[in-house]
């Protein structure tokens, strides 16, 4: 039979040849057509770098109100554009294994090469150390990274007096808030430990981090935003005094 597209029969020997050239053709072709998709992607993902598109930044700005900044080393994150080039859809919750102070100091030094958007101290106070649209590096995975928040609490994982009444207070309500920006479900699928993520070598939260009291605190910290937020609402589209 001859080869479609042909006016007559194939020569042996090229019939082969022929398909074969076809074949790396659309092969070549379609390894192409994937790195275009894929190159696309990562153009689509950086094109806010070019200058004039980047979204405006302060140094010291907040995405937690309840929070106190002091900023990591450039060297200990990355510059990213989330949730607009990388979705947020996970909080990862760590251990220091050291003192806030010292943490604080790893994530400034730049040969650290580690960083995580947020130190819960034992008192409740909260630190961030990295905007929320960039990306920590902070659970060992790139691609959980790219895709989540990072909470440090300071302590120890096999010290279960330091996880505080006011340590989980404090980091619950961050919790809610970042889930609320961001619309991230409060259960176990999306917030993880530390040794909970693929390819992490550490062993934080560890079994004494209370799962079950925290999340209850985050959904809480949720349902009293929800219903403030329905509250003043009304008051806010009520007219003034005519």
């Amino acid at each position: 039979m001859a080869e479609q597209g042909t006016k007559g029969p194939a020569e042996p020997g090229k019939r082969t040849t022929g398909r074969t050239r076809r074949a790396v053709l659309f092969g070549g072709i379609g390894v192409l057509g994937a790195a275009a998709l894929v190159g696309r992607e990562e153009i689509g993902r950086a094109w806010w770098l070019l200058p004039g598109v980047r979204k405006p930044r302060k140094e010291g700005e907040l995405d937690h109100a309840g929070a106190s900044w002091t900023a990591a080393s450039p060297a200990n994150w990355r510059m990213a554009d989330r949730p607009d080039d990388y979705r947020i859809d996970r909080i990862v919750v760590h251990v220091t294994q050291g003192s806030f102070a010292s943490s604080v100091d790893a994530f400034k030094n730049p040969f650290h090469k580690a960083s995580a958007h947020y130190i819960v101290r034992q008192d409740g106070h909260v630190e961030q150390m990295v905007r929320e649209l960039d990306v920590a590096f902070h659970s060992g995975n790139r691609s959980m990274n790219e895709r989540s928040v990072g909470i440090e609490h300071e302590g120890f994982v096999d010290r279960p007096q330091d996880f505080t009444d006011a340590l989980y207070a404090a980091s619950a309500r961050l919790a809610a808030d970042v889930c609320r920006r961001y619309g991230i479900p409060v259960d176990r699928t999306h917030f993880l430990g530390h040794s909970e993520v693929p390819g992490a070598d550490h062993t934080d939260p560890g079994p004494h981090w209370d799962w079950d009291r925290y999340l209850g605190l985050v959904r809480a910290g949720l349902t009293v935003t929800a219903a403030t937020a329905a509250t003043a609402a009304p008051a806010a589209a009520s007219p003034g005094p005519g």
